[in-house]
């Protein structure tokens, strides 16, 4: 869905992007927090919200001089309010885009407003989620700067800052564990230390009445960091500014929920309610595959290899109807499938491993349950990734599911053997893996 990063010059920085296909409108999401283009796009909590942006124009990520894949900074060289500005003119310049509609996270409205008033002609529209201008309007429970800075750089790369700012976002190890990698891809904690002070002590309240382009600013009525009082600020100081408050929690509108606020900008761009669907959903998923099929292959020759394979196919759809799974897809000599419940997922697989014997061959299958996203008759995420891994892991005859499955089926008389913890490929952290034996 987006390019390879590329680099735009601002100055004597690169700054690192990425763009999702071409429309007719240009998007850009303007980030003061630490971000890291080459992932951010990608992350399982922000796909729904990505997915959806996208259908309202082309979507452009990048990272400003400091963060992530563009260009690192120096004590002695730290990026001004106006070089941060100058990023989105570099982006823009770089993808030969006339105007793009800014969308501004909590502290990038300060460049994003500087950049909307000094080149109107080039902004679209202004959206501003959860933004303040003055850096006063922020709370820190009582904290001053220096130690709510000391607390942000000691949680960094755990994840954890994430759940503190968005306390309504779906929580768990996985999520923790992914965005935690994307902490520590996007800043270092001295980094963090270096520059959140230019972040969190923006001062943009004398721009405001400058800026002359259509702008609305939604904010959530309970974030805990930033007030719905600051979005008021800079509704009430834009001329012709559309203020929008929703309920919940999270100081971000691109994690779960956030259906209701992308209506609300969807329908300011263009003119239309959009009617969105929910379209993860938790379900378990199962791979199968047959062991050593090149070899058995080879053994009986191409005649009756695909006779098996039909043979094979037959009874594993036969054994997903009884258990009421969904075939997703087929690749080769194996299945993937998806089931709304996990005891049922896990008797399938051992019924279908069970089944083929009688055609002489082995199957292995692996299990994990988690949220998936549906995209037509696919699915994906990172809930289907971690079931191929666990897939990959499985020897002969066995039934493979992860701690998450293993856990939710609990008291069924299903039993297993531990199989020790793992690393997963491309997933974070380490994973206990158990099989099923009865």
């Amino acid at each position: 869905m987006f390019s390879e990063t590329r680099y735009a010059r601002n100055g004597d920085l690169h700054v690192a992007y990425r763009a999702s296909r071409e429309a007719p409108r240009d998007i850009v999401y303007v980030s003061n927090w630490f971000t890291n283009c080459e992932i951010f796009p990608e992350l399982p909590s922000v796909q729904g919200w990505v997915e959806a942006m996208t259908s309202l124009g082309r979507l452009i990520f990048f990272d400003q001089p400091g963060t992530g894949a563009s260009d690192s900074v120096t004590p002695g060289a730290m990026p001004t309010l106006e070089q941060w500005a100058d990023s989105i003119t570099a982006v823009l310049d770089d993808l030969g885009s006339r105007e793009a509609v800014l969308i501004a996270v909590d502290g990038a409205f300060g460049p994003a407003a500087l950049f909307a008033a000094s080149h109107p002609s080039r902004t679209t529209a202004l959206v501003v989620l959860d933004g303040y201008a003055d850096p006063m309007a922020q709370r820190t429970d009582g904290l001053d700067r220096e130690e709510t800075k000391a607390a942000t750089v000691a949680m960094w790369g755990t994840g954890e800052v994430q759940h503190v700012l968005n306390p309504d976002m779906p929580w768990n190890e996985e999520i923790r564990a992914t965005w935690a990698r994307h902490e520590r891809l996007a800043a270092s904690p001295g980094t963090i230390a270096l520059m959140r002070p230019l972040v969190t002590e923006l001062d943009v309240r004398a721009v405001l009445p400058t800026v002359r382009v259509p702008t609305l600013v939604i904010q959530h009525a309970d974030d805990a960091i930033i007030p719905p009082e600051s979005g008021k600020y800079i509704a009430d100081h834009i001329s012709g500014a559309k203020y929008v408050e929703l309920p919940g929690r999270n100081m971000y509108h691109f994690v779960e929920p956030w259906r209701e606020s992308f209506q609300e900008i969807a329908e300011f761009l263009t003119g239309h309610h959009a009617e969105v669907a929910d379209d993860r959903v938790l379900a378990t998923v199962l791979f199968t595959d047959i062991v050593d099929s090149t070899r058995r292959a080879a053994e009986i020759g191409d005649r009756d290899w695909h006779a098996l394979l039909d043979a094979h196919d037959a009874i594993v759809r036969s054994q997903l109807a009884r258990f009421r799974g969904r075939e997703v897809n087929t690749s080769g000599d194996g299945f993937l499938a998806m089931f709304d419940g996990p005891q049922r997922a896990i008797r399938c697989a051992m019924a279908i491993r069970d089944a083929v014997q009688a055609l002489g061959i082995e199957v292995r299958a692996g299990l994990h349950t988690g949220e998936c996203e549906v995209r037509g008759d696919d699915i994906g995420g990172i809930a289907v990734h971690i079931g191929a891994r666990v897939s990959a892991l499985a020897g002969p005859n066995d039934v493979l599911v992860s701690s998450t499955l293993h856990d939710l089926v609990i008291g069924s008389g299903l039993e297993f053997e531990d199989r020790g913890a793992h690393e997963l490929k491309g997933v974070p952290g380490e994973w206990h893996l158990s099989a099923v034996t009865s």
